[in-house]
């Protein structure tokens, strides 16, 4: 879930939109002009519309202190957070690794529902000095208490990737010690909880309930895909356990020469052998890479002008990383920058390339074995 419309940084954290909130923010301003119409008609078209908009907005901020709680506590015990990006159904905090220990995941998972109820209780307790029910800022203030207690109680709900499927999968690490077992215990009950939901969805639908029971069949199909690829994602992790970039590198990658046209190097050599990395040399050094991708920035009649060392990724400006590192943060590193190879550097020079189809063709190989 990567953000599409970036909105800056939070206490170093950048914060984004992806495109689904625009969706679920005009469902919400629809909803609410219809409530606060109910709720008392004599309030002008003009100012239920704003009302709705700047309760809308309020709620979008309940919604980023929920996801920040969870980033600025796993920022002070030493995980990195790589963006937060609000979305349909909420909002995910991007976590480059996991927790060391339950009892950080357990008290990490716990702040984001205990913020949305602390903000929901100031709320409600506001509504003393929010005037009259019949008045504009009471029912707005009023909603969003109601609102983010219902956002808590909906992110406890024990279905991993929930935070309450967080909080099951810390209680189950601490009592069997293994964090791999636990997250496919926890991305199991989130798959469970996934077809409960769209088993009540439907039900609600061919009740009468109309979207509503479409919305949380919705709901249900997203926990269950979302569970899907949690437990898909630790049965990958189970997999690299032990396993190093050097045991999957290839350290076969052609070298050429950097003044040799582009127009020649696709036919003779990216065509003709298939390979989709190359070392460019200079002066009989390292320079860098060219990849297909490098070669599709350029336009085909230029091709014959244009030679490997005006296009290739110099080294020095590559992500690299040394044989030992684990392959599980190799990927990582791939998933994170959208890289297809990623150079293997040993005391300053290449010593090989690994790229996603070797990690595919290990996993394979796995898979065949059923190991």
């Amino acid at each position: 879930m990567r953000s599409q419309i970036r909105l800056g940084k939070i206490f170093g954290i950048q914060v984004g939109l992806h495109y689904s909130w625009l969706l679920i923010a005009l469902l919400i301003v629809a909803s609410l002009s219809a409530q606060f119409h109910l709720a008392n008609r004599a309030w002008s078209q003009g100012l239920i519309l704003a009302m709705a908009i700047l309760t809308a907005l309020l709620f979008f901020i309940s919604l980023l202190l929920h996801e920040l709680s969870h980033s600025v506590f796993a920022r002070s015990h030493g995980i990195p957070v790589r963006e937060i990006t609000l979305f349909a159904l909420g909002g995910v905090s991007q976590l480059e690794k996991e927790p060391a220990t339950a009892s950080v995941e357990f008290r990490m998972a716990a702040a984001g529902p205990l913020a949305s109820a602390v903000i929901g209780l100031v709320c409600l307790l506001g509504q003393r000095f929010a005037g009259p029910a019949s008045t504009p800022l009471h029912a707005m203030v009023s909603w969003l208490g109601y609102i983010n207690f219902a956002l808590a109680g909906f992110n406890l709900i024990p279905g991993y990737p929930l935070d309450g499927g967080r909080i099951l999968r810390a209680i189950l690490w601490w009592k069997t010690g293994d964090m791999d077992r636990a997250t496919r215990m926890a991305a199991k009950a989130g798959q469970i909880v996934g077809l409960l939901f769209i088993a009540l969805g439907i039900v609600r639908f061919f009740s009468g309930a109309g979207v509503g029971g479409l919305w949380i069949a919705f709901i249900g199909w997203f926990l269950l895909q979302a569970a899907g690829e949690s437990y898909v994602r630790a049965g990958l992790e189970r997999a690299f356990q032990g396993v190093t970039v050097s045991d999957v590198m290839t350290n076969d990658c052609p070298s050429l020469d950097g003044t040799e046209n582009i127009e020649h190097f696709v036919h003779n050599e990216l065509l003709r052998t298939g390979r989709r990395c190359f070392v460019i040399l200079r002066n009989g050094e390292i320079a860098g890479l060219v990849t297909p991708h490098e070669v599709k920035e350029i336009d085909r009649a230029r091709w014959p002008y244009t030679v490997l060392s005006d296009i290739m990724r110099p080294l020095e400006e590559l992500h690299t990383v040394p044989p030992e590192t684990p392959l599980k943060d190799a990927l990582d590193i791939m998933g994170k920058e959208d890289l297809n190879q990623l150079p293997v550097v040993k005391n300053g020079r290449l010593a090989g390339i690994l790229s996603r189809a070797q990690i595919v063709d290990y996993l394979r190989t796995r898979t065949d074995l059923k190991v």
